[in-house]
């Protein structure tokens, strides 16, 4: 009896091993697949980040965030695509918000304090940077931290910042465009003028920074377009500039031969030029 009793309790307890066996394989089976997703939803995170149009992104990391609210690399992706949409008061929000989660970074609290600058906020953007710890040392931290000081006219600080990120960085043109604007809103304009040189010689495609270049030398007297590559266009802008500076220091004349040089030297027809040219005339 106990030998009949004996058999059915093996038989189900094989019954049992084979059901776990069984289940077992499923959940392997299962996390493979959850592991394929979270690599193909990385990739398309990536792939959103850098898209071209960055308000797919925002649409898209806006309703993944809503369905996993606690998840901080959709939160991240949400703040990144409200900045490159340029939607900067919601970016100034989103980031805030990556700030206050798990698992947030000294990076994060950098790009909250990026976003809070372009929108216009610089008393809430030192307080940001003012928390970040002086052990993270990057590129955007010091420019950030170099233009937060220019705007509370701290220009020791600021220069320091300058000098710091220009250092972290193979590719200086552009936060040297900003430390020569800052020496000329100083009225420091051979430095700046210097600072824009190097600008350009650092990335000659900065057009910003020829058009300051040339805003620095008309300050000192000299309507001479600098010798840095130019196309035709960008040659008639720059005439045009140092018109429009040579009128605010009150040389007319002078002002009236650049604006009519850039009227001839435009392949098109230079409207802004044509309508200065005419308003100096008339008067």
């Amino acid at each position: 009896m106990r030998q009949q009793f004996l058999i059915p309790s093996v038989v189900i307890s094989g019954l049992i091993l084979s059901a776990c066996a069984k289940e077992t394989e499923e959940e392997k089976v299962e996390r493979t697949f959850q592991e394929v997703n979270v690599i193909d939803e990385t990739n398309l995170n990536d792939v959103l980040l850098s898209a071209a149009d960055p308000n797919e992104a925002v649409t898209y990391f806006h309703g993944a965030a809503l369905k996993n609210p606690d998840r901080i690399d959709l939160q991240r992706g949400l703040a990144i695509s409200l900045g490159r949409a340029k939607r900067t008061t919601e970016a100034v929000t989103a980031w805030k918000r990556v700030t206050t989660m798990k698992g947030t970074n000294a990076a994060d609290k950098v790009e909250y304090a990026d976003a809070l600058v372009r929108n216009g906020d610089w008393s809430q953007a030192k307080t940001v940077l003012d928390s970040v710890p002086p052990t993270f040392e990057t590129f955007k931290r010091y420019r950030l931290e170099a233009v937060v000081a220019d705007s509370r006219k701290e220009w020791k600080r600021a220069d320091h910042f300058y000098e710091t990120a220009v250092g972290l960085t193979t590719r200086p043109g552009s936060v040297m465009n900003n430390w020569g604007y800052s020496k000329l809103t100083r009225g420091e304009y051979a430095e700046a003028e210097r600072l824009f040189s190097e600008a350009i010689r650092q990335d000659n495609s900065l057009f910003t920074a020829k058009n300051n270049l040339v805003l620095a030398r008309s300050a000192q007297g000299n309507y001479s377009l600098p010798v840095v590559p130019m196309t035709q266009v960008e040659r008639a802008r720059l005439l045009n500039t140092m018109g429009i500076s040579a009128v605010k220091q009150g040389d007319i004349t002078t002002a009236k031969n650049l604006f009519r040089e850039a009227i001839s030297t435009h392949p098109q027809h230079f409207d802004e030029a044509v309508r200065s040219l005419r308003a100096l005339e008339g008067a």
